[in-house]
């Protein structure tokens, strides 16, 4: 609940300032910024704006400096009183996961804010330039985002030509859901060689049955690191072709799951277990 104070400004806000002060957003050198969600931070840090950040979401644990930082905002939603407290001058947040009547109140008070939108892997040096130009050296970010389209490149030219890989990306397990292209993070299994099995679902992260899987049977199994009892949801069903090759691994969450430099690595990571597949598959 507001105090009196708080919904005396948002009163006075919603008279008095544009509400689609957003849409007009113009980049400036933000001396004070808070990021809503771990990848943004990640992104704030590439971008050259870490120096800057006076508050981040729980779990921004990347880099280790982000650990200092005071959390201002969690799964549950932002702590609205804190962040105008802080009294940022540039706010970034996911837009599939932001919390849009709160933003919408930052927005009111003339708080600038950058929706993160991403949802292939090309939009994350696009993001990166876009959030430099708010950074007081925006070579820093210009530099990351070079460096990340001339890798990407270079990792499209290897394996577009590699024969395709069916898999299932199991995001978690009770309920079991998965994730249908182009959501975030299939494109990385695409340039590797994937092919997604949920390819007629047209649910962005749909809820998926055992039996499902096991009627599809997919050639790989992909599941996030934390999911410890993998091996046991899938070892009774060995007649499906990644159980049987054993070919069913955890990724490294942060990286496959988190939109920024570090996708890099989960594509690394995935196109080396697809190799793996091929070279078993093609005897």
């Amino acid at each position: 609940m507001y105090s009196r104070a708080l919904a005396l400004f948002i009163l006075l806000a919603t008279f008095f300032v544009p509400s689609t002060f957003a849409e007009n957003l113009s980049p400036h050198i933000a001396q004070r910024v808070i990021t809503l969600s771990p990848h943004a931070t990640e992104l704030a840090y590439s971008a050259g704006l870490g120096p800057k950040l006076v508050g981040v979401s729980q779990a921004s644990d990347y880099p280790l400096a982000a650990q200092k930082i005071e959390q201002v905002a969690n799964y549950q939603g932002i702590k609205l009183e804190r962040i105008l407290a802080l009294q940022p001058d540039l706010v970034i947040a996911w837009k599939k996961n932001a919390s849009s009547r709160e933003l919408e109140q930052l927005e009111k008070f003339g708080i600038p804010i950058y929706y993160s939108s991403i949802d292939s892997l090309d939009d994350i040096s696009k993001n990166l330039r876009q959030l430099s130009l708010w950074a007081s050296d925006p070579s820093i970010g210009q530099k990351n985002a070079d460096i990340f389209d001339a890798t990407l490149e270079q990792l499209r030219a290897r394996y577009q030509t590699q024969s395709k890989v069916r898999y299932f990306y199991q995001l978690s397990q009770k309920p079991m859901m998965s994730v249908t292209t182009p959501n975030w993070p299939t494109d990385i299994f695409h340039l590797c060689g994937g092919e997604n099995i949920l390819t007629d679902n047209t649910v962005a992260y749909p809820q998926v049955g055992v039996e499902q899987v096991i009627a599809l049977k997919p050639d790989v199994i992909f599941t996030p690191q934390a999911a410890t009892t993998t091996d046991t949801i899938w070892k009774n069903w060995p007649h499906i072709p990644a159980v049987k090759n054993n070919f069913v691994w955890s990724l490294n969450p942060d990286w496959s799951s988190r939109p920024t430099m570090r996708s890099l690595k989960a594509i690394k990571q995935v196109c080396d277990y697809f190799d793996q597949a091929r070279s078993t598959y093609a005897k």
